[in-house]
């Protein structure tokens, strides 16, 4: 059984390890920042123009690596900037212009040669602590006669028993001192090398505009299919079903005093006939906005949507309120192309939904218990989820190994306003 007690000691040997990787990796990010400034140099002689290109991408496949380390190991991501313009197919000389135009370079390169000052020593205090701390433990104890009156360890004189168990104790306390400080110096490290290796603020918003116009785009696409579906689905099925029933009572007017067993006949076939137009129309009407979601809220329509569904579905909601009719629509939908995948693509038996509102963000979580492996890529209709969620600047997030379970997580920013009401 595993002892609870162990994981702090285990947390906080891992983080030293990751110092040790951050140091080394340190020394590896002052190389080639040496070596992306040796080919500046060479640039008049023309030997920088073939180094230059080269040299600048190793460089950002080390921040890069730097990145994601930093936002798998605290779990703060951190935004890259745009690849580096270096087509191969153009000549040095050309390749070499476009590196120097580029800022992500210049902030790469300024991080090469902060990074072994500030994040490189950050990072080997821990490590000094615990190695000089074992030297205490594992050195001294059988070294000290052998040294004699002049040994010294710290600020401790081992020239005696009772010195070197000082030093022991000593070195203990500093290799304790060491594990201690490794997570908290891994966030420090983080937090100084995050605003070199972000991107720019001029970068990030242009990307954010540019995300914009293409979800605004991918919107107005999406509003067009959905004015065609309704034109199509009311010229190919009410409005011909209305075509057919006014034709039927005119030929039932006409036989009504002739023949009158074949105009009962024709007006049965005209009760049949809107029937049909009613529930071609209340199919539509629940493709667009369904009445209990607009009547009942996003809770009880997604607890309607699972009673309908042959899955075991369970539901569970806890919402301060109602929120703007097309938020509530895009999580509905949502959630209902989730379900419906789990049952087509997954062979699950049993989902369980969760919808909740925090820090600003309505959260719709959808987990099944299938065999897992879905992708995006696939068509399974995920894509049209992230579509759906994009217009109103939402996220999803899916995970879903092979084996299963699958789940999949979708957010929509929100501010509420008051328990009962909120806006986005």
């Amino acid at each position: 059984m595993f002892d609870k007690s162990r994981a702090p000691v285990s947390r906080a040997c891992v983080a030293l390890g990751r110092c040790q990787v951050a140091s080394l990796h340190a020394l590896a990010v002052s190389a080639t920042g040496s070596l992306v400034v040796l080919a500046l140099l060479l640039l008049p002689v023309g030997v920088g123009f073939w180094l230059l290109p080269r040299a600048a991408r190793w460089l950002r496949a080390l921040s890069d690596r730097s990145r994601a380390r930093a936002a798998r190991w605290t779990g703060t991501p951190v935004s890259s900037p745009e690849p580096l313009h270096g087509d191969r197919h153009r000549n040095a000389r050309a390749r070499s212009t476009a590196v120097l135009g580029d800022e992500g370079f210049w902030r790469d390169l300024t991080w090469a040669w902060l990074e072994p000052v500030a994040g490189g020593l950050v990072v080997a205090a821990p490590l000094a602590l615990v190695e000089y701390g074992a030297f205490g433990v594992l050195v001294q104890p059988f070294v000290w006669r052998l040294l004699g009156d002049g040994n010294w360890y710290a600020f401790v004189p081992v020239h005696s028993t009772p010195t070197m168990l000082a030093a022991l104790a000593l070195g203990l306390a500093l290799m304790v001192a060491g594990l201690v400080i490794a997570p908290a110096t891994l966030r420090l490290h983080a937090r100084l090398g995050r605003p070199l290796l972000s991107a720019s603020r001029g970068a990030r918003l242009a990307r954010r505009v540019e995300h914009l116009a293409d979800t605004r785009a991918r919107a107005l696409d999406t509003l067009a299919a959905e004015l065609r579906r309704i034109e199509r689905d009311l010229h190919d099925g009410a409005q011909a079903r209305l075509v057919a029933l006014g034709m039927t009572v005119d030929r039932a007017t006409r036989l009504l005093e002739t023949d009158p067993r074949a105009a009962r006949e024709l007006l049965l076939d005209v009760r049949t006939t809107s029937e049909q137009a009613l529930a071609d129309l209340r199919s539509l009407v629940h493709g667009i906005h369904p009445p209990v979601l607009a009547d009942r809220g996003l809770g009880d329509a997604v607890r309607a949507l699972a009673l309908d569904s042959f899955l075991d579905v369970h539901v569970e909601a806890r919402l301060p309120g109602r929120f703007p009719a097309p938020v509530e629509s895009a999580a509905y939908f949502a959630v209902s192309e989730a379900l419906a995948n789990a049952a087509k693509h997954s062979a699950a038996r049993e989902v369980r939904v969760g919808l909740s509102y925090e820090a600003g963000l309505l959260r719709a979580t959808v987990t099944d218990d299938g065999r897992g492996g879905a992708d995006p890529s696939r068509g399974t209709g995920l894509s049209g989820v992230r579509e759906r969620l994009d217009a109103f600047d939402g996220t999803l997030a899916l995970h879903s190994p092979q084996g299963g379970p699958t789940t999949l997580t979708m957010e929509i920013p929100c501010v509420s306003s008051s328990p009962k009401t909120s806006s986005c």
